[in-house]
């Protein structure tokens, strides 16, 4: 009788990912890709863009434009008119943006869930006393932005951004190999804390975009800096930009996670569930019912 072998060929497959993409110089690495992605040579952006398309389920299908300058433009391209219609219920929040809805739910207390078995908490992410204790209790959403998705992200609500915070760290590759292996890596990775207040309500919700490996900049319209490794200050930076629905926020140079914070009260909207593929505009989270925007 032959023994199956396929639990240590997937453990291998596992064991080799995650080599190459954390075990590399992850930092030099990510900065090269910086550089690389913007070279506007058309065997260059041809080449990359075809080994892309090779590899992953890169759809353009839904992209404003049909020819780019570089690989870094494909990555960043923006959506044609009416490809992500948004949710009319007035009482939920919308996705931020495409992605694979990870660990969300209820916040126990500060803890939130990375993936299974591994825990981390707010006071490590947030690093800001008041926000860790305003979401205690509260319910949070992660979404994560493989390599071929539309990488942009936009308002959940009518809303104002009070405040951005840049948080520099690490660069962990943030697929759920690494984040079933590496503990707190949302924690150790770069990120952006932009916190936002709904319009009428006076509801505060936090966007947390994670930078990963090959990943490290993020660029908020409303600011006039590009947030990243070589990036060093102010970390806090106040502001007052006024969103409606839908409206483009910013994106990431390539993909990677970004984690939707909300306060007690407010809850998952249906068959929004670990593994679910979500699309910007779709709804996510319900506002609670004393709290109408």
């Amino acid at each position: 009788m032959t023994i199956p072998r396929r639990p240590s060929l997937l453990l291998l497959r596992e064991d080799i990912n995650f080599l190459l993409t954390n075990r590399l110089p992850r930092q030099l690495l990510t900065r090269f890709m910086g550089w690389f992605s913007q070279i506007e040579h058309p065997l260059v952006r041809d080449i990359s863009i075809g080994i892309w398309k090779r590899f992953a389920a890169l759809d353009l299908s839904d992209a404003r434009q049909s020819h780019f300058r570089s690989l870094h433009d494909c990555f960043t391209r923006q959506l044609r008119a009416g490809a992500r219609p948004l949710d009319n219920n007035p009482d939920s929040l919308i996705s931020p943006c495409d992605g694979i809805v990870g660990a969300c739910g209820a916040i126990s207390g500060t803890q939130v869930i990375q993936a299974k078995g591994f825990p981390y908490a707010l006071p490590d992410l947030l690093h800001d006393p008041a926000l860790v204790e305003y979401y205690r209790d509260g319910t949070y959403v992660t979404l994560r932005l493989t390599s071929s998705m539309y990488h942009r992200f936009h308002a959940p609500c009518d809303c104002r951004v009070d405040r951005v915070t840049y948080i520099s760290g690490d660069t962990w590759n943030v697929n759920p190999i690494a984040l079933k292996r590496v503990e707190k890596l949302f924690c150790k990775n770069e990120r952006v804390l932009i916190e936002t207040t709904l319009t009428g309500s006076g509801n505060r919700i936090t966007l947390v975009p994670v930078a990963a490996i090959l990943v490290a900049s993020v660029r908020l319209l409303f600011l006039d800096t590009l947030l990243h490794l070589r990036y060093r200050g102010p970390n806090v930076i106040p502001c007052r930009a006024i969103f409606s629905r839908g409206d483009e926020m910013g994106w990431f140079q390539h993909g990677s996670t970004i984690i939707v914070f909300a306060p007690k009260g407010f809850a998952l909207c249906a068959g929004i569930a670990a593994g679910q593929h979500v699309r910007m505009g779709e709804a996510l989270l319900r506002v609670p019912p004393s709290s109408p925007q």
